[in-house]
């Protein structure tokens, strides 16, 4: 298989079937009321960072590599704070606008061909090419997933039973190839 359909492939099943699913299975522990709770100020609560992912992957692939047009509004991602009282349905609905643009993105970065993929591109002010901006934007998504896992495992007493791996069977077959 050609290294670009590979990497087509992998940032696909990335993107679809690891990080959304530990997104989904880290919200269904979280508590309404913490969607949009801050330690500090400065820092971003889960609610800023759905709409922040949802609106890179929309930058980045949907408009960048697909065209469409770029209405990013960057600043009203971190911007945004929740109100009382607290809606129990928001999370749900970030959640779904975040996967719609994560399927939508994926269809984008299928139709891809390997000359595609070396093609410049200027999104968000930065030259690239079209495999830059998939890489960019797998490796960034995976950031954040990591912060969401993480504040939902410290803010939420369930969060001790979010696991990804199964470690025992990862330790039986760490030397197999």
């Amino acid at each position: 298989m050609p290294i670009a359909s590979i990497f087509i492939r992998a940032s696909v099943r990335h993107l679809e079937d690891d990080y959304l699913p530990r997104i989904r299975d880290a919200l269904a522990l979280l508590a309404p009321e913490d969607l949009w709770w801050r330690s500090e100020e400065h820092t971003n609560s889960v609610g800023n960072l759905l709409l922040h992912l949802q609106g890179n992957v929309r930058q980045w692939i949907v408009s960048g590599l697909g065209g469409a047009t770029d209405a990013r509004d960057r600043a009203s991602e971190f911007g945004r704070r929740g109100g009382e009282p607290f809606d129990p349905g928001e999370t749900d609905r970030l959640f779904a606008t975040l996967s719609d643009t994560v399927h939508e993105a994926c269809s984008v970065i299928e139709s891809m061909g390997e000359a595609r993929l070396a093609v410049p591109v200027r999104i968000q002010g930065f030259d690239t090419t079209g495999l830059e901006a998939i890489y960019h934007v797998v490796e960034h998504f995976s950031w954040h997933v990591g912060q969401i896992v993480a504040f939902v495992k410290m803010r939420s007493a369930r969060g001790a039973s979010l696991h990804f791996y199964d470690d025992a069977r990862i330790n039986e077959l760490r030397n197999e190839r």
